[in-house]
């Protein structure tokens, strides 16, 4: 590890710490804690992903259901994003998706932006609801044989002339 620091080595130590050769889970728990927080400051998030998933199996395999339950706390949320994607020349080249991960301890302004576009939406939700349950209420209080056509003739003639001034039709009089 001082020579490296990449992901699968990380895996692959704390696996054989785990072993009865090594010296057991808590030990692997620590060398995969410290591999995650220095993915995190990297801003590795794909390795992030594999780590936890190498983690999640370890415990799983070996530990408890409090442990599998906090390493299961840690996994991201998957988010498919669209990006401009460029040509050497920086001539636009169509849309890319791709997809990015949200971690639930990541406190960024990608996360921010996200919780309000959830708080938005539950308030769309909410504003349907509310919306369902007064149109039941509005029933009793208008007429529903009320058209349009209706209103039209009720309107004076100056309103209903839709020909525009200076035309043929408004010169003869029609």
């Amino acid at each position: 590890l001082e020579r490296t620091s990449h992901v699968k080595v990380w895996i692959s130590f704390a696996q054989f710490e785990a072993t009865e050769i090594g010296h057991g889970m808590e030990t692997a728990r620590q060398l995969l804690d410290k591999a995650y927080q220095q993915l995190k400051e990297e801003g590795l998030k794909e390795e992030r992903v594999l780590l936890l998933d190498a983690w999640r199996a370890l415990e799983q395999e070996k530990g408890d259901a409090a442990s599998v339950k906090n390493v299961e706390g840690k996994l991201p949320r998957r988010i498919k994003r669209k990006r401009m994607r460029k040509d050497d020349d920086g001539n636009d080249l169509g849309w890319e998706e791709y997809f990015d991960y949200q971690f639930p301890d990541d406190q960024d302004a990608a996360s921010s932006n996200l919780k309000i576009l959830e708080m938005a939406a539950k308030w769309k939700k909410q504003q349907e609801e509310e919306e369902d349950s007064d149109d039941d209420d509005d029933d009793d209080e208008l007429p529903v044989d009320v058209h349009i056509g209706d209103a039209a003739k009720a309107a004076s003639p100056a309103m209903t002339n839709t020909t525009a001034p200076g035309s043929a039709g408004a010169r003869e009089g029609v």
